[in-house]
């Protein structure tokens, strides 16, 4: 205290001067050291423990509610993962109990060294055991071994980095060796294999026979023998194919109540509301249905037991005819313009024309490729031009009066699904499975339009609208999307319609004739 002293004051004015009163501020009286005068110092006030006001947002882990199907964020994995809160379900079973870390269940960590993995996985390969890496365990006495075990024991399950103690079966496998590098053709060098070693698979005998019976099918220059096409035949199930008029099951009828020769569309379109009626007679899944042309009195149906129905919409609804034909399932089907003859694709790579009164095959075509989908050139003056998209990406085009290919489109770089005419049957457009959509002008072998986003997705199904202004298209994202068919053929990011929750192959998706 002889050397400094110290006085603290808070303004009071027997102790200090006026300005200290006045500014109200902690002030110090020092005394220097060695006597003299005091002297009048300003000292500040620290705050240890200040409020600071955050600038962000503090992150605080939102909740997520088990039974939400949509979030409109992207949470956090600890989020996701966190317990949840409140009764157990007494219905869960042991698995839906367990506790995840990953979408297929839990996933733990193995401690092995990189070394010790490569060492037992060359051990494996060299030897034909390695230690059980789901058992744990120290010394041989406790271990426990995949594969060869009797090798296993009888080297006490030495690795390969123990070379003192091969296996006396192996330790002494003989190389072929050859060192003379004057012998080009027959140096082995280090690459000498075993003497007893076998590079090449044996095949059993039941290999054996399916490679015969493989190569038996195969031409000398590889190429496929000429199938003979299976026995077409079809099956009248109706008692009269021709009425007491003369007229055939293709002539519209007039007693139904609905007048099936008028092209206006019906004054009013409504969504079904009671189950009328079920066609029954594949015995596999149906491929494609198709409505007989303009009036509709009849349906056409394709099916995977590789038949062809047809039956009646209207009256007793009965199976009219089958039409049997094909060695696979039968993909596509599609009427001409009048009805009378009808295209089937099947997967046994043939196309093939029937005649829809008396089921008769008019001609065969095939490219040895899958045709995937087949139309007939929608004018009237050209219904011998048809077109088909087939599984090695191209739209080929035949000629029905001489059978022979005469224009081919292939700029696809995937299978093609859908092919839709357009804008007067001037062009076409196609859709594949590389996700893109292509449009074309007829007979001209290059693309004048190609739409592709990184969002897109394959398209199997498009239709064209009855007033041919949009095209829709079943997107495998559970997306039914709409294109423009007029000059641009841009989509229309308004008329997007989601809903169904399973992405899936659609067989067909169609408008209501009042475009409701």
């Amino acid at each position: 205290m002889s050397s400094l002293a110290c006085l603290q004051s808070y303004g009071s004015a027997s102790d200090t001067d006026s300005d200290a009163e006045d500014s109200k501020e902690p002030v110090v009286i020092e005394k220097p050291v060695g006597g003299g005068e005091y002297s009048l110092a300003k000292s500040i006030e620290v705050c240890a423990n200040p409020s600071v006001i955050p600038v962000r947002d503090a992150d605080v882990s939102r909740v997520v509610d088990p039974g939400v199907k949509e979030l409109e964020y992207n949470p956090k994995y600890e989020e996701l993962f966190a317990p949840v809160k409140g009764p157990e379900n007494p219905f869960l079973t042991d698995q839906m109990r367990a506790t995840k870390n990953m979408l297929c269940g839990f996933v733990e960590k193995a401690h092995i060294s990189a070394f010790q993995f490569e060492n037992q996985r060359r051990t494996f390969h060299t030897f034909g055991y390695a230690l059980d890496p789901s058992v744990d365990g120290e010394g041989c006495d406790g271990q426990s071994y995949v594969g060869d075990l009797q090798a296993a024991y009888d080297t006490d399950g030495k690795t390969v980095f123990e070379p003192a103690t091969l296996p006396t079966s192996q330790s002494k496998r003989k190389r072929n060796r050859n060192d003379n590098p004057e012998d080009v053709n027959g140096f082995l060098g280090p690459w000498g294999k075993f003497e007893d070693e076998k590079t090449i698979a044996v095949p059993t005998e039941q290999e054996k026979a399916e490679l015969e019976e493989l190569l038996s099918k195969k031409h000398k220059r590889g190429k496929l023998l000429e199938e003979k096409p299976v026995e077409e035949k079809s099956v009248l199930h109706i008692k009269d194919a021709i009425d007491y008029q003369g007229r055939s099951f293709l002539h519209a009828p007039h007693d139904v109540g609905v007048n099936l020769r008028s092209d206006a569309p019906p004054s009013q379109c409504f969504l079904p509301k009671a189950h009328i009626h079920t066609w029954q007679g594949h015995t596999k899944g149906i491929a494609a249905i198709r409505l007989f042309p303009r009036t509709g009195h009849l349906l056409l149906s394709a099916s995977m037991d590789t038949r062809v129905k047809l039956w009646e919409v209207y009256g007793e609804r009965r199976c009219v005819q089958t039409y049997s034909g094909h060695r696979q399932a039968v993909r596509d089907i599609c009427f001409n313009n009048k009805g009378t003859q009808f295209l089937s694709a099947a997967y046994d790579r043939y196309i093939k024309l029937w005649d829809t009164e008396t089921g008769q095959v008019v001609s065969r075509f095939t490219s040895r490729k899958i045709p995937f989908c087949v139309k007939f050139y929608p004018d009237n003056n050209k219904q011998y031009l048809f077109v088909a998209g087939t599984s090695d990406k191209k739209i080929i085009c035949w000629d029905t009066r001489s059978g022979e290919i005469v224009q081919e489109y292939d700029r696809h770089l995937g299978a093609v699904n859908s092919i839709t005419f357009v804008d007067g049957n001037r062009r076409f457009v196609t859709t594949s499975d590389d996700k893109s959509l292509r449009v074309w002008e007829w007979d001209i072998p290059v693309d004048m339009k190609y739409i592709a986003d990184p969002t897109m997705h394959s398209m199997p199904s498009v239709t064209l609208s009855p007033n041919n202004k949009w095209l829709a298209c079943q997107s495998l994202d559970n997306k039914i999307v709409i294109f423009s068919a007029l000059n641009r053929f841009k989509m229309n990011r308004k008329k997007t319609f989601t809903g169904h929750m399973v992405a899936g192959y659609a067989c067909s998706l169609d408008f209501s004739p009042d475009m409701r």
